[in-house]
């Protein structure tokens, strides 16, 4: 009996390194780690503590727990810890307690002028249209999905949701909901964490391409957007790119990420820069003339408004073009060159500069070069072969190439388009 006894605690143990090998190990943690595992007859039975974990693993983990057990000769079955484990059980939240490690502060405006912290462009109109109405009260296209460039205002707009919103209101960075389930993971407080996120009216997550490459963060977190989309709950999440050019993400997340309303934010263009100055005491005149050589990248031109207002109490004097010239020449653009223009593109596009000159071939990084390609044709005087040249060395027929794949993809793609015509806006 001790021989048998031994040879199925070796199997179990042989099961669980199987499994083990066939899952990531933060979900091998959370999910399988704490189960019983028990062999009863030909049946390898998983017992888990409450009906949530029970549910989630048979929905998620199954196949992989087939898998396995079929290498044993053994079905898989999975019960809930108790005398009535047939029964739905709640989860055991009751004996946990989780408190966020950084309190996140709303902010203080009125619902009248939240908004008004966002100076809007003609491009700009349709994305600020739709955040008004999803802090006006639930909405049917949730999750809002806001994507643009760095510096573009998207933090800035779900900041103004936050102070407009009524009823509780949860806003992350997604370097933070990384970092908050992976502690409540470590603390065994996975659980409390869940109800958290749940309970609100509002969720914010911003810069979602923080959880890029995080399989086990990635299904809590799309679980918790299908969890709050059925309960009627509005959901807003940015990004640095559109939900299909996420990388590092499978195919299901980015469906899921793009299900609801999709829109994206434009950089600041010249009037915009000029009334943010402004805004922040720069007079008029020299508003005017240092705006077009500031890059369209919000937070730069909010440090050169702090720069100016700073110099004048400190210096007691007003900024002239001239004064505003020599305090500004580190920011202050110069003549465009190809170069710069095919990095500024880089950053707008979500793309490493590197991989656009590189030999790189996926999908993203080819869609980007050759908008790149187009967009250098139209905003200069450059000839096919010098395009080529700053994009990586390429040669004349791959220009002709990318140009009339961009043509073709302008007629039916409108989005693309926009794009297009902003970057050929931004390079001129």
């Amino acid at each position: 009996m001790q021989a048998a006894a031994t040879l199925k605690m070796t199997n179990l143990e042989q099961i669980k390194g199987a499994i083990a090998a066939k899952m990531d190990s933060a979900s091998f943690t959370s999910w399988i780690a704490p189960l019983q595992f028990e062999i009863s007859g030909n049946e390898l039975v998983l017992t888990a503590q409450n009906q949530f974990s029970a549910d989630f693993i048979g929905s998620v983990h199954k196949n992989i727990l087939n898998s396995v057990a079929e290498q044993f000769g053994l079905t898989v079955s999975i019960c809930v810890r108790g005398a009535n484990a047939t029964s739905t059980i709640a989860n055991d939240n009751n004996v946990q307690s989780y408190t966020p490690a950084v309190s996140v502060v709303r902010m203080q405006d009125t619902k009248v002028s939240a908004f008004d912290a966002f100076v809007c462009s003609d491009e700009n109109a349709f994305v600020l249209s739709a955040c008004k109405k999803l802090a006006a009260g639930s909405v049917s296209f949730s999750p809002l999905f806001i994507y643009g460039a760095a510096g573009c205002g998207k933090s800035l707009l779900v900041d103004c949701i936050e102070g407009a919103t009524s009823g509780r209101v949860l806003k992350m960075s997604g370097g933070q909901f990384v970092s908050e389930f992976t502690r409540s993971l470590h603390d065994r407080t996975v659980f409390a964490f869940k109800d958290y996120c749940r309970n609100c009216d509002t969720f914010i997550l911003d810069d979602v391409q923080a959880l890029a490459g995080k399989r086990a963060t990635c299904e809590e977190f799309a679980q918790l957007v299908m969890d709050l989309r059925a309960a009627g709950k509005n959901i807003v999440l940015t990004a640095n790119v559109a939900p299909s050019n996420l990388n590092g993400f499978d195919r299901r997340f980015q469906s899921l990420m793009a299900s609801g309303l999709v829109a994206d934010v434009a950089a600041p263009n010249a009037n915009v820069k000029r009334t943010i100055l402004v805004r922040a005491g720069v007079s008029s005149e020299v508003a005017a003339l240092i705006a077009d050589r500031i890059a369209g990248d919000g937070h730069l031109v909010a440090g050169v408004a702090t720069k100016i207002k700073t110099y004048t109490e400190l210096m007691g004097q007003a900024v002239t073009f001239d004064v505003a010239q020599h305090l500004l020449a580190d920011t202050l653009q110069k003549a465009k060159t190809p170069i710069a223009m095919v990095k500024l593109m880089c950053e707008k596009l979500g793309v490493a500069y590197e991989a656009v000159c590189g030999k790189g071939r996926c999908r993203a990084v080819a869609l980007a070069r050759q908008m790149m390609m187009a967009v250098l044709k139209e905003a200069t005087n450059m000839s096919l072969t010098e395009i080529g040249r700053v994009c990586g060395d390429r040669d004349h027929a791959t220009v002709v190439y990318a140009i009339s794949q961009i043509e073709k993809l302008k007629k039916t793609d409108l989005v693309l388009a926009a794009q297009i015509n902003q970057l050929i806006s931004d390079c001129r």
